[in-house]
């Protein structure tokens, strides 16, 4: 039976991740640390699955990961343990250096240990399209300089550096991949989108940041997780690979349609408003990714259409309010980034 591995697969892009590669028949070890951003209602519906296991571990625990990879035997690894959201990057940076490069050090420390009996075991390390900074124009491809403005992206930025000289050093089967803003069912509601649909159920005012223009390329999460398993199957050891829906909108843009189709399923409250807030320090303006490469060489395009996504996304989470209930309250109200 094949084996893979998820870091961070109690959290939102890792949950989905699991998800999908059940779905394939799989065998799928979930390893997370448990965190603000784990939660169990993520793999509720297929933590049953005989398919699927648990262990607790940190990444920086390089011991018993390779303990992990010894005894498990798997075929590959899909790293998406990561501190992710840039406000709590400015109000505690040390904890993204400890968990997005001092954990991605141990990761690949462990993986170089277990690649010496294993040389077919593959790597795919997942990063963001943050690392390119602030785009006025114009769409980043694989060979862009790296730009960070932020900690979170500096941290993720500094991963991405480890993990290719670890191949260029040791000659490790592994890849990276950049994506562009993820949504979809399981994110945190400290981010935009799930921020957003909380609040209109909840019949609470909007919050956008300073005027509400700035502009993200916004990709399912599912079509994220259909690239990566491209990636992981033929993409090409030691290579980076874009993944994205070439759709920008920005903020303003998301809360509208967020509105529109909020109004199908509920009857919108009298404070459903926007309400501009004080914008983060160091906001990027604009991010966009050419995903020409992906497409080309490995015949990987985004499938899901915004509008239908987004409606998909908001059904999701009225029909799981009890998954808010699972979270901290203060780590859904509270605002964060504020460099005080």
């Amino acid at each position: 039976m094949q084996k893979l591995i998820v870091t961070g697969g109690l959290g939102f892009i890792g949950s989905n991740l699991i998800k999908l590669l059940l779905e394939k028949k799989y065998h799928v070890i979930n390893i997370d640390k448990i965190s603000y951003s784990s939660n169990f209602y993520n793999v509720k519906d297929f933590k049953k699955n005989k398919k699927y296991s648990f262990i607790k571990c940190d990444i920086n625990n390089k011991k018993k990961f390779l303990n992990i990879l010894k005894k498990n035997k798997p075929i590959g690894i899909f790293n998406l343990a990561a501190e992710t959201h840039v406000d709590r990057s400015i109000d505690g940076p040390k904890a993204f250096v400890n968990s997005n490069i001092l954990g991605v050090f141990n990761l690949l420390e462990a993986f170089r240990n277990y690649s010496k009996i294993n040389k077919k075991i593959k790597l795919v390390h997942i990063s963001t399209d943050e690392v390119f900074g602030d785009l006025k124009k114009g769409r980043s491809n694989e060979k862009f300089m790296y730009n960070p403005s932020s900690p979170y992206a500096a941290s993720k930025a500094a991963s991405d550096h480890l993990v290719s000289s670890y191949v260029k050093t040791y000659n490790l089967n592994a890849i990276v991949t950049n994506c562009s803003n993820n949504y979809g069912p399981r994110q945190h509601p400290e981010k935009l989108i799930p921020k957003l649909i909380y609040n209109i159920i909840k019949n609470k005012g909007l919050p956008i940041y300073g005027k509400g223009k700035n502009s993200r390329e916004w990709i399912h999460v599912d079509d994220h997780c259909e690239a990566l398993i491209k990636v992981f199957k033929k993409g090409k050891l030691g290579e980076f690979y874009n993944i994205g829906s070439n759709k920008n909108l920005n903020n303003l843009e998301i809360t509208k349609s967020l509105i529109k189709v909020a109004s199908k399923i509920i009857k919108i409250g009298s404070n459903v408003k926007v309400k501009y807030v004080k914008d983060r320090p160091g906001h990027d303006f604009r991010y966009a990714l050419n995903s020409g490469k992906i497409k080309k060489y490995l015949g990987w395009k985004s499938k899901i259409k915004f509008e239908k996504g987004l409606y998909e996304t908001f059904l999701w989470y009225y029909k799981n309010l009890n998954y808010f209930n699972s979270l901290n309250k203060k780590d859904i109200i509270n605002r964060l980034g504020l460099n005080k």
